[in-house]
């Protein structure tokens, strides 16, 4: 029977989630080869391959999909293994945001096997869109958010980048949209990102669009998309499997992409938040910057 190197699952999970082996070894503090390495001898182990590489690009296999999984799994177990037997138990109060369409990821997993992990961090949530949260945060109301922001901004000083992620549009199977039609658009209420990126797109595009409804959440927006009331904006990683995006003959523009980042407000208690930073990330993380004084 296979046994999995805690190190190698870490290593793997931060190559999972930027698919770049250059940018798993920064964020690991490690060497590129280390990282290599650590995803042959992975792999070997498994006896399946875990990606797809060549020159340019990483991708996940089916059985690296499933990995991602098992290894979260795994590591959450080791961690609370040691926590128990070392009885260091972390302690005090996480205000953590989070997007609602995060909530289509990992994520409530994530959060569930943390509150197992550590029962004595009073851990609150806040659900809204992510300049909210972003907001949020910079006022001191959060101490940790996890939220779209654009390309390059927010991951620094106290953010890290989890995944760079296409935005895309999406509809149901038979919606029709001809190159000269007003784009119908489910849209969340303002202020969201992946609407005011929508909105401009397309007038940058010369491309007319009218907001066909209004949403708070998610479950709104699947609810309206699925009832054919108009199309949507999703992060590629979030867009559910029933919704595709729409054929070239609607000649929509390209929408750019966004990060997903985890932002830390600078004066919140340190160890609860790179725990559950840790936890989001699947890996060790490097200590955050100083608070500025």
């Amino acid at each position: 029977m296979s046994s999995y190197d805690p190190e190698q699952l870490r290593t793997f999970l931060a190559v999972a989630q930027s698919l770049s082996f250059t940018q798993a070894a920064e964020r690991l503090g490690i060497r590129q080869p280390t990282v290599s390495q650590h995803i042959r001898k992975l792999e070997q182990a498994v006896g399946r391959p875990l990606f797809v590489r060549d020159t340019r690009t990483v991708t996940l296999t089916a059985d690296g999909d499933a990995m991602a999984g098992f290894a979260r799994t795994i590591l959450a177990a080791h961690e609370q293994a040691v926590g128990y037997f070392t009885g260091s138990e972390l302690r005090g109060r996480l205000r953590f945001g989070v997007t609602d369409d995060l909530a289509l990821t990992p994520l409530p997993r994530i959060l569930r096997d943390f509150r197992q992990l550590y029962p004595r961090i009073d851990l609150e949530l806040t659900v809204a869109q992510s300049p909210n949260l972003l907001r949020r945060v910079e006022s001191g109301h959060l101490d940790l958010a996890y939220l779209k922001h654009t390309v390059g901004a927010g991951n620094e000083p106290y953010g890290r980048l989890v995944r760079r992620d296409p935005l895309v549009w999406a509809g149901i199977e038979g919606t029709r949209i001809g190159p000269e039609d007003r784009v119908p658009l489910v849209a969340y209420q303002a202020p969201s990102l992946s609407r005011s990126l929508g909105v401009q797109t397309l007038e940058q595009a010369g491309r007319a669009c009218r907001i066909t409804c209004i949403v708070k959440g998610v479950n709104g927006v699947l609810a309206a998309v699925r009832a054919g009331l108009g199309i949507a904006i999703f992060a590629r990683s979030l867009m559910p499997p029933d919704l595709i995006e729409p054929p070239p003959s609607a000649g929509l523009p390209e929408l750019p992409p966004v990060d997903l980042v985890l932002i830390t407000n600078p004066r919140a208690a340190k160890e609860p938040a790179e725990a559950l930073t840790s936890a989001i990330l699947g890996t060790a993380v490097k200590p955050l910057d100083p608070v500025s004084p």
